[in-house]
């Protein structure tokens, strides 16, 4: 059995077996969840058809959030993708998707924490694009989640996936790490290839303090999905080309622990700092609860 405390040792497993981490991952919670491997597949088939909906649903341009700060972006992202843009539609139409799945969370709407509701446009963002643009089939969308699942397992593990205790790089770097892993998976890289675009993603996020306006998932969390999906991409992409990263992913991981240990509280989800604190934050705080 896995026992998810090492991206090094979940590598090493699926290279020694000549199978994909997602097969490993998929066998090995079936026995130790003591279920077959088609009940597990069923449920992780369900998430992927609620990240599906999701970005469907959030696309609507009338969406707003419960607070009345957030919604349309993805309508407007979306329209903009059809010119192309600078970076070209692909990429501009998985931000939308990002955009979508975050407003519709902050619209009170059903989506899959992955690994955490702040940070859950990520991986719809960037697996649902790869799927819904042909670029893989639904099973390998499917599985790639069960990749993405394992790696946040271990990260959780060895660090953390929350704002509260380790800031945004906990939950949005987080997510891109997994999403990066997933889409090198999805690209026909190795297992070991996945784990330096973990390792790079979580490199290019780490630091990122948690600063939501008013203790709201939505400013700037929204935004920093999107930043997420093109540091997943990019990650990916520099570990398909061959590029490693120096440092170890484990010990990438165990960076971002002692990083988010040393964060102060105030930028550890408390709305106390960073963005949070400036003036207009502290002015929209106001418009949706009142004096305070």
């Amino acid at each position: 059995m896995l026992e998810y405390t090492s991206i090094a040792e979940l590598c090493a497993a699926a290279e020694q077996a000549q199978k994909k981490i997602s097969e490993i991952a998929l066998a090995d919670q079936a026995e130790q969840m003591e279920l077959s491997e088609d009940v597990l597949y069923g449920r992780m088939e369900k998430n992927l058809r609620v990240m599906v909906d999701a970005v469907h649903e959030g696309m609507k341009p009338e969406l707003r959030s419960t607070s009345g700060l957030t919604g349309g972006d993805a309508a407007k992202m979306e329209a903009y993708a059809k010119t192309g843009g600078l970076t070209g539609g692909f990429l501009n139409r998985a931000v939308a998707r990002a955009i979508a799945v975050s407003e519709y969370n902050a619209a009170m709407g059903r989506i899959v924490a992955s690994p955490t509701a702040g940070s859950c446009g990520i991986l719809p963002g960037t697996v649902i694009s790869m799927l819904e643009e042909g670029r893989c089939s639904e099973h390998d969308a499917v599985m790639a989640l069960f990749t993405s699942g394992v790696f946040g397992m271990v990260i959780a593990e060895k660090a953390s996936i929350s704002g509260a205790q380790g800031g945004c790089q906990a939950e949005c770097g987080s997510a891109a790490a997994m999403a990066a892993a997933a889409l090198v998976e999805l690209g026909g890289g190795t297992p070991v290839q996945a784990g330096h675009a973990c390792a790079i993603a979580i490199k290019n996020q780490l630091g990122l303090v948690c600063d939501p306006v008013a203790g709201l998932v939505e400013i700037p969390c929204i935004k920093r999905n999107v930043a997420g999906i093109a540091v997943a991409f990019t990650a990916a992409e520099m570990a398909l080309a061959g590029i490693e990263s120096r440092i170890p992913v484990d010990e990438c991981i165990m960076a971002m622990r002692q990083v988010g240990d040393a964060l102060p509280c105030a930028l550890k989800e408390t709305a106390q700092g960073g963005l949070a604190a400036t003036p207009t934050a502290l002015r929209l705080r106001k418009q949706v609860f009142g004096e305070t």
